[in-house]
């Protein structure tokens, strides 16, 4: 069903319980949550020891106010920023979620202070802390490595097209966020939010629970109030299932929305950056300054005409009313207490007006076909290399196949954990012009949109398909790898190419979990407007607890 499952050597879908509340009802769902869905103390302290922040929980607009008044600068809100993941990330709870700070961080918040001071602001971004993934390319003082040590010094000939729409819109890349190295595309048996350069990021709910992947970083860097907004990447429900299991807002575009040359990539047929917030409103201040077609990605020559510059236009409060909802109850797998959850989502959902169409089921062969790993294997080896010939000859590594002896020689640093089997996957592939590669691609992509989610759409009149976004987060374990044995939703529109956004919807015994909402390609402003309504509605956010353990 998605590209982790895959990687795991989990089956898809799996046996468990089907999306139906048989057995339990809304009120009895996560023991712990209450009429909020909260419960997020449960097992220690509601600070888990961490002391309170200034910035707990502030928003963009919260931000931009104080700005404006003169009771806060670019440069005083990074620098509590910057204290704040000195204190968490490498002292305390000991995160991990932030790999490598901007060494030029405050010389650029003392620039754009100025540009305030003389009466020029760029946007809503201008000022704002904001924290990428790790395989996004910025040409500064920072390096991009996927996490991998084989890449360790490399600084890119240019900014990635979106880092760079950052920088103009005023926005501070305030660090570079820990992931799942080579965006968890590497062994059989990895960990998600492990790196060899950042080690295992950690769930701010629950530290010896996993962070999921591969936008670890930027999910609990986000949830934790490390930065105001975050970006991740997503191939397979890399940008979903971190948001999920962090308890934040993920945006996951429709491919080409957002460009993605200057990314280190998997799957040019799958691949998108997005953003990762606490609230709707901030991922969607975030989406529209980054949209442009980029001349260097020939995907977003399709968004032109239907990219948006402001997204915040489409929040409203009320955008639930008349909205047709379908319920993929094909999706099977999850906790039941989660099923409980997504019923009481729904009763939320109907209670503002919405018209929800259960079920309007999805055929889950198409996420489960083996040919979308044949996919992924011939597009990382072909886009992989491409990237690495871009940053010249000075490279630490050219090719995947330098990757992967880089990898054998510095085994005990790079493989104390797991292998590398994904790569030398990977590298037994032959060029895209092979026949398994092509007919791969169009019977995937046959049969996840046409014959997928718009044929769906298409029978149910449906506005967008919701589905909890995954199971709760796992216990972290590096001799076994990764649980993937519960309900996920995550890969579905991922492997179309098409949007999903995921919104807490309450607790599971002090552990989040989202509900996702996925529809058509270029449908950001209808999933944005129902999304909103329902996070308005439900208002399930809490902020993490950062307890030992849970349970």
């Amino acid at each position: 069903m998605d590209r982790r499952r895959f990687i795991g050597t989990t089956a898809a879908g799996g046996a468990g319980f089907a999306l139906t509340a048989s057995g339990c009802t809304p009120g009895d769902t996560a023991s712990s949550a209450g009429a909020g869905g909260s419960g997020a103390g449960r097992g220690g302290q509601a600070s888990g020891g961490v002391a309170p922040f200034e910035l707990d929980e502030v928003t963009v607009a919260d931000l931009q106010a104080g700005m404006e008044s003169g009771e806060r600068t670019a440069r005083s809100i990074t620098e509590l920023y910057l204290r704040r993941i000195e204190e968490l990330d490498r002292q305390g709870p000991e995160l991990r979620s932030i790999i490598e700070i901007n060494p030029d961080a405050l010389t650029i918040a003392d620039e754009l202070d100025a540009e305030r001071a003389a009466g020029r602001v760029r946007g809503p971004l201008h000022g704002i802390p904001i924290a990428i993934k790790d395989n996004i390319d910025t040409h500064d003082g920072m390096t991009t490595t996927a996490g991998s040590l084989a890449l360790e010094g490399s600084i890119p000939p240019r900014d990635a097209f979106i880092s760079g729409r950052l920088r103009e819109a005023g926005a501070i890349i305030l660090a570079k966020a820990n992931m799942s190295e080579w965006a968890y595309f590497r062994g059989y048996r990895a960990s998600s939010g492990w790196s060899a350069r950042g080690g295992q990021c950690r769930n701010p709910y629950a530290l010896d629970r996993n962070p999921c992947g591969s936008s670890s970083g930027s999910g609990v860097a986000v949830s934790a109030n490390l930065a105001a907004i975050t970006i991740g990447t997503e191939t397979g429900g890399s940008i979903m299932c971190p948001s999920s299991i962090n308890g934040v807002v993920g945006i996951k575009p429709t491919v080409g929305l957002w460009s993605r040359s200057g990314i280190i990539p998997i799957s040019h047929s799958q691949d998108t950056a997005g953003p990762m917030a606490r609230t709707v409103r901030d991922a969607a201040v975030l989406l529209g300054p980054l949209t442009g077609v980029d001349p260097r990605d020939e995907a977003t020559a399709a968004s032109a005409g239907r990219a948006h510059t402001d997204y915040t236009q489409f929040l409203d409060r009320d955008g639930l009313r008349g909205a047709r909802i379908g319920v993929a109850r094909s999706i099977t797998g999850f906790d039941p207490r989660v099923v409980a959850l997504l019923e009481r989502a729904l009763d939320d959902m109907r209670a503002a007006g919405a018209v929800i169409v259960d079920p309007a089921n999805l055929d889950s062969a198409a996420w489960n076909d083996p040919l979308t790993l044949v996919l992924l294997e011939y597009e990382f080896k072909a886009d992989l290399n491409a990237y690495l010939a871009e940053l010249g000859p000075d490279a630490p590594v050219k090719t995947l196949a330098d990757v992967i002896a880089f990898n054998e020689a510095n085994a005990d640093r790079e493989m104390p954990y797991f292998g590398q089997e994904r790569l030398h996957d990977a590298q037994a592939r032959g060029p895209l012009t092979e026949r398994a590669y092509l007919d791969a691609r169009r019977t995937i992509q046959r049969a996840t949109r046409e014959d997928g989610i718009d044929r769906v759409m298409d029978e149910h009149a449906l506005d967008a398909i919701v589905a909890p976004t995954t199971d709760v987060a796992w216990l972290t374990d590096h001799i076994r790898g990764d649980r993937f044995d519960g309900g996920d939703s995550a890969g579905l529109a991922a492997i179309a190419g098409y949007p999903d956004i995921s919104v807490p919807m309450g607790f599971v015994d002090g552990l989040p979990a989202g509900i996702s909402f996925f529809g058509r390609a270029w449908s950001e402003p209808v999933l944005l407007r129902i999304a909103y309504a329902y996070e308005q509605a439900s208002m399930r956010r809490q902020a993490p607890t950062f307890v030992a353990t849970l349970g």
